[in-house]
C-alpha cells in the first residue's frame, strides 16, 4: 500500500538540540571533538566558586549548584580523570562541595590555595605544606588597616575577613553600601601590606586574596595535565584568577594538546569570555554542559572509548 495522504515516508524523528552548546572558536571545537571521542584520554578541571557555586555574601555559605556533583558523578567515571581548582582550602571546598564519598567520584582531585593543597577523593587523603610565615603577620595587621581605610564596617562580617588556614586572607566587599567603592579603596592599602609579607594581592569579584606569590591555577593546571598523561583538557572558570589557568590551556595547546576554554559568565567579570571558546551562564549553564556531556558519551554506552 502506499503512504497515507499528506504523509511524508522518508522523514526521520527530530532528534532535538544538541545537548552539548557549540564553542564559537575553531580551537575549542577541535578539543570537544577530541573530548567526545577520547574521553579516556580527557580531563576536565573546574573552579569552585562562581563556576560550580554560585557567588553568595558569605563565601561559608556557597554550596556546588543543584546538580552540580550528580553530573560529575555521571561524567568523571567516563574521563582519565577530574579536578576542582580553587583559591580555598582543599578541605573547606570537599566540604562545600559534598564531593567527598561520592559514587563516580574516584578520580576527582581537589586542588585547594591554588595547587598548595592536595584531596584525592580515591583515597580521602589531603596533603598541604606548612602554612607562609607571612600570612600570619599579615592578619594581626589587617584589622589596623581595615580600620583606617573606612570601610571596615561595610564588608561581608564584622572583621572583614575570610581566613584560609593560615595560606590566604581574603577581604569581601560585597556586602558594603558601595561594593566597588570600597573594593578600589582597599586595594592599595592591601597591595602595601602584602608587599611588607612578601605576598601579593589577587583581586576577583568584589574580593582582594592576600597570599603568597607562585600559587595560581596555570601553575597547578599545567601540573596536573602532565601528571595524568591526558591529550585533553577542557577548563571551566569565571574570575580573574582563573586567567592563568586560560593561559595554561592556550599553552598546552600549542604543544599538540586539545583544549576548550569554558567561561562561566556573568556581568562582573568579562575579560575571561573575552579569551573563552565557549561561554556558558553561570555555574547553571556549567552544570547544563557538565550533564550535556555526559548525555552524550552515555549514547555511546558504557566504557566505549
Amino acid at each position: 500500500m502506499g503512504s497515507p495522504p499528506n504523509a511524508a515516508p522518508h522523514s526521520q524523528p527530530n532528534p532535538g538540540p544538541d545537548p552539548v552548546p557549540r564553542p564559537h572558536t575553531p580551537a575549542g571545537r577541535d578539543g570537544l571533538a577530541a573530548l567526545l571521542a577520547h574521553p579516556e584520554r580527557a580531563v576536565i578541571a573546574l573552579d569552585f566558586d562562581g563556576t560550580l557555586a554560585e557567588i553568595v555574601p558569605d563565601p561559608e555559605r556557597a554550596r556546588a549548584h543543584d546538580g552540580a556533583v550528580a553530573a560529575l558523578g555521571r561524567l568523571v567515571p567516563r574521563l582519565r580523570a577530574a579536578a576542582v581548582i580553587t583559591g580555598r582550602p582543599a578541605a573547606v571546598a570537599v566540604r562545600l562541595g559534598g564531593f567527598a564519598d561520592v559514587p563516580g567520584l574516584d578520580h576527582l582531585t581537589v586542588l585547594g590555595h591554588y595547587g598548595a593543597e592536595r584531596w584525592e577523593a580515591a583515597t580521602g587523603a589531603l596533603h598541604a605544606p606548612p602554612p607562609h610565615p607571612g600570612v600570619a603577620a599579615l592578619e594581626a595587621e589587617l584589622p589596623g588597616v581595615l580600620d583606617s581605610s573606612g570601610v571596615w564596617h561595610g564588608t561581608w562580617t564584622a572583621t572583614a575577613v575570610e581566613r584560609k588556614g593560615g595560606r590566604a586572607v581574603a577581604v569581601h566587599t560585597r556586602r558594603a553600601p558601595d561594593p566597588q567603592g570600597a573594593f578600589d579603596r582597599l586595594h592599595a592599602p592591601l597591595a602595601a601590606l602584602a608587599a611588607r609579607h612578601d605576598l601579593i594581592v589577587e583581586p576577583g569579584r568584589l574580593v582582594l586574596e592576600l597570599r603568597p606569590p607562585g600559587m595560581d591555577k596555570g601553575v597547578a593546571l599545567t601540573d596536573w595535565v602532565r601528571e595524568t598523561g591526558a591529550t585533553t583538557v577542557l577548563y571551566a572558570g569565571d574570575d580573574l584568577g582563573d586567567l592563568a589557568a586560560f593561559g595554561a590551556v592556550e599553552r598546552l595547546r600549542a604543544d599538540g594538546l586539545a583544549g576548550v576554554l569554558v567561561c562561566s559568565g556573568s556581568a562582573e567579570v568579562t575579560e575571561l569570555a573575552d579569551r573563552a571558546d565557549l561561554v556558558v551562564d553561570g555555574p547553571a549553564g556549567v552544570v547544563g554542559l557538565l550533564v550535556g556531556l555526559a548525555d552524550r558519551l552515555d549514547e555511546r554506552g558504557p566504557g566505549t572509548p
